[in-house]
């Protein structure tokens, strides 16, 4: 090569370009044929000439591959898998972070996905932007309202987070992940809300509604094989349908009113049982004294008449008088009596009016004298 040229036929140091013509004053353009036949001219003064013709194709050839094969590499970034497969169907996942590599196309392809990015899915409401560039939230109808146990009507808007949990599952197991999560999510929210009433939905349960939801659509995506791990069901809004919330007034008031007539006779339950227990008590103590205080006095009497008995049976003529003697003292301790001397004689009865003595000096020891006085 004894000239070195550009084999493009662009100018060297030296060489600057020099008009064609003129046409008209003004400088005329260059031949598009004749630019190329020159191009090729100078691309071929270049080339050695043992390597012109078919050694230059297999060049071609080898760098044509080269640049296939190097297609194959690609980088995995942290939280992220790549699923290879291998003429359409899944050969492995790369779950390592880094640089791998694959068969190039058509042999292999690759499909990146963020394994960890948390995902969202809305029930019952949608977020659009405004012309302010500020999030609105728009309300949908038939998947919000949803009908409760006791027969009422609640109005629930649900955020659904969840990621992937296995990336060739979730690519090859089923097709439009989302609307099938979605739909499994508004089946079990129904679910559980059709066997739960409405207060607790509306006030103190709403923890336990999710928790149960997010189990029942775990479990149905595991049954699927759909590669999706649910993490989280908020329950963002749950209200009163408008069209009952007159009637749900009405009820929570009844409501109220029957819980205070209930801790009223609570109340009153806890004053008057104390009492009665009290009274019980006290009635089974004193029908336990009165049976202790008459076993006793008939044990009394049964060994005072068990020592009569023996006493009795010791003298029995001496037993027999006193008994006599007490018995007629308790008769006749009352009764008008006269006395008898049977040692006084015969022909005279003696009598001592005891009882008419006794009338006549009962007056003059009773009553004061009152010639002391005068």
């Amino acid at each position: 090569m004894a000239d070195k040229k550009n084999p493009w036929g662009k100018p060297g140091k030296d060489e600057r370009p020099r008009p064609s013509g003129n046409y008209g004053g003004k400088q005329q353009p260059p031949d598009l044929d004749d630019f190329l036949r020159k191009a090729q001219n100078n691309f071929r003064e270049v080339i050695p000439p043992g390597f012109q013709g078919a050694p230059l194709i297999g060049l071609i050839i080898i760098g044509i591959i080269a640049l296939w094969l190097s297609s194959g590499f690609y980088v995995v970034q942290p939280g992220e898998n790549a699923v290879i497969q291998r003429f359409g169907a899944w050969s492995r996942t790369q779950a390592d972070p880094g640089l791998g590599y694959h068969w190039p196309a058509p042999v292999e392809n690759r499909d990146i996905i963020n394994v960890r990015e948390p995902r969202v899915i809305n029930i019952g409401f949608a977020e659009t932007l405004n012309r302010t560039g500020q999030s609105a939230r728009r309300d949908i109808p038939n998947e919000s309202l949803m009908l409760t146990s006791d027969r009422n009507i609640v109005d629930l808007n649900i955020v659904i987070q969840w990621n992937i949990k296995s990336a060739e599952d979730f690519l090859f197991q089923v097709r439009n992940q989302e609307g099938v999560i979605k739909s499994i999510t508004e089946s079990a929210i129904r679910e559980v809300v059709g066997q739960t009433d409405m207060f607790p939905i509306i006030t103190t349960g709403r923890a336990a509604v999710a928790e149960r939801t997010r189990q029942i659509i775990q479990k149905n995506l595991d049954e699927y094989k759909s590669g999706v791990n649910v993490t989280q069901v908020l329950i963002k809004k749950a209200v009163v349908h408008p069209d009952v919330q007159p009637a749900f007034q009405d009820v929570q008031a009844a409501k109220q009113d029957a819980e205070d007539t209930q801790n009223r006779a609570g109340a009153y339950r806890e004053d008057i049982l104390p009492k009665a227990r009290g009274q019980a008590i006290k009635m089974l103590q004193d029908a336990e004294a009165y049976k202790q205080s008459a076993v006793a006095k008939a044990n009394g009497d049964a060994d005072r008449f068990n020592s009569v008995y023996q006493a009795y049976l010791t003298g029995k003529d001496v037993t027999r008088e006193r008994i006599y003697i007490e018995t007629m003292e308790d008769v006749l301790k009352n009764a008008q009596k006269i006395i008898l001397d049977g040692k006084a004689g015969q022909g005279v009865v003696p009598y001592l009016p005891l009882g008419e003595l006794k009338k006549q000096t009962k007056p003059a020891t009773t009553q004061p004298s009152t010639q002391q006085f005068q």
